[in-house]
């Protein structure tokens, strides 16, 4: 792992230099937020005090609309599919987002079966990380994504008027060479960075009470809190649409006007859409507003733990902003651990040989 020192009046410099070869995407303002966008060489659009995105930086690896060839029903003939790939930079992504990228390369590359649309996105995409400051949405520390050591090509810790440069590319490590004066770093900026991860560590809010997560969601499959939330979500998909780790799609195929071609076209999809699960004949898997986000959370919490041993949340709180019902990974956590302290509650008066309420009744309300 190498480290070089970089001052901050130099990131104009580093983003024209790769924009010399690259297209480079970066947080910019937009409507009183942040959006990732194409910067080209002008850094002057880059905003990297920036908090969060409106959407995740994964539109860029697996695009919301996708064509994955054509066909001609006239000739009963698939086209040879077409995998473009723009050369490209991501520039200033957090860690919580490299994260997210990360489990997506476990989804769409670390199987028996590759996804080649996916692979060339990836493959000719170049990530430049930065550190940050938690806003009251954020909970990466309660993941642990808070920090991130891989799926990324330079990374830029904030040390007051320069940046703590950490390199794991080749490539990138030359374009820094070619277009900065990076220097080497020394004790003094090792310190700095140690202070600025303290004051970084300090700043989150207070964290849910995630222990036991896995066995809570064992314990409570069959929970009224399922149907408490249920009965709350409007079933809008918007939870899945800026959620950096949700990757279901849908495959369709668009004929043209005059039936005898068309494409077949990848597209976004969300687990809480009420026709996800329907199959042929018509049977609905996931029929109820309730199993549906009973479904989203035990594939977060669980379904993805058991396969590759990290959950798929990174905390990045942008569900928290976008669920206008109040359904988040914090208020699902909170709202286990009540039903267990009431179960708890139960055994307690149940022992003492008085009264038992009927279960769920004395669960408290999930935090809105």
């Amino acid at each position: 792992m190498l480290f070089r020192v970089l001052d901050k009046s130099e990131v104009s410099s580093l983003v024209a230099g790769f924009a010399l070869s690259a297209e480079v995407i970066g947080p910019v303002r937009h409507q009183g937020t942040f959006v990732f966008d194409e910067v080209g060489s002008d850094p002057s659009r880059l905003c990297l005090d920036y908090t969060t995105t409106i959407l995740p930086p994964k539109k860029y690896l697996m695009p919301p609309r996708e064509t994955l060839f054509g066909f001609s029903t006239a000739q009963n003939r698939i086209e040879e599919p077409k995998i473009e790939a723009v050369p490209r930079v991501l520039f200033g992504l957090h860690a919580c987002d490299i994260n997210a990228i990360n489990r997506l390369d476990e989804v769409f590359l670390d199987s028996e079966f590759p996804d080649p649309y996916y692979a060339a996105q990836r493959a000719a995409t170049l990530i430049v990380g930065i550190s940050c400051m938690p806003d009251e949405h954020c909970f990466c520390t309660l993941w642990g994504t808070d920090e991130v050591n891989r799926g990324y090509d330079l990374f830029l810790h904030d040390i007051g008027d320069r940046y703590l440069v950490n390199i794991l590319s080749v490539q990138a490590a030359e374009t820094l060479a070619r277009a900065t004066h990076a220097r080497e770093a020394h004790p003094e900026d090792s310190a700095a960075f140690q202070r600025r991860q303290e004051e970084f560590k300090a700043a989150f809010p207070e964290m849910p009470d995630d222990s036991g997560l896995p066995m809570l969601m064992d314990a409570y499959y069959e929970d009224t809190l399922w149907d408490e939330l249920g009965a709350r979500c409007l079933s809008c998909g918007a939870c899945s649409s800026v959620c950096p780790t949700c990757h279901c799609f849908d495959i369709i195929d668009v004929l043209g006007p005059g039936g005898d071609s068309g494409t077949r076209v990848r597209t976004w999809d969300s687990c809480c859409s009420p026709d996800f699960e329907v199959v042929a004949g018509g049977y609905n898997f996931e029929a109820t507003a309730a199993s549906r986000v009973r479904h989203r959370f035990y594939h977060k919490f669980l379904g993805y733990l058991n396969r590759h041993g990290e959950i798929l949340c990174t905390g990045c709180g942008r569900c928290e902003v976008a669920c206008k019902a109040h359904i988040n990974p914090r208020a699902v956590i909170d709202g286990l651990q009540s039903q267990a302290v009431a179960a708890r509650a139960r055994k307690v008066i149940g022992d003492e040989g008085q009264q038992v309420p009927p279960e769920g009744e004395t669960a408290g309300k999930v935090g809105v």
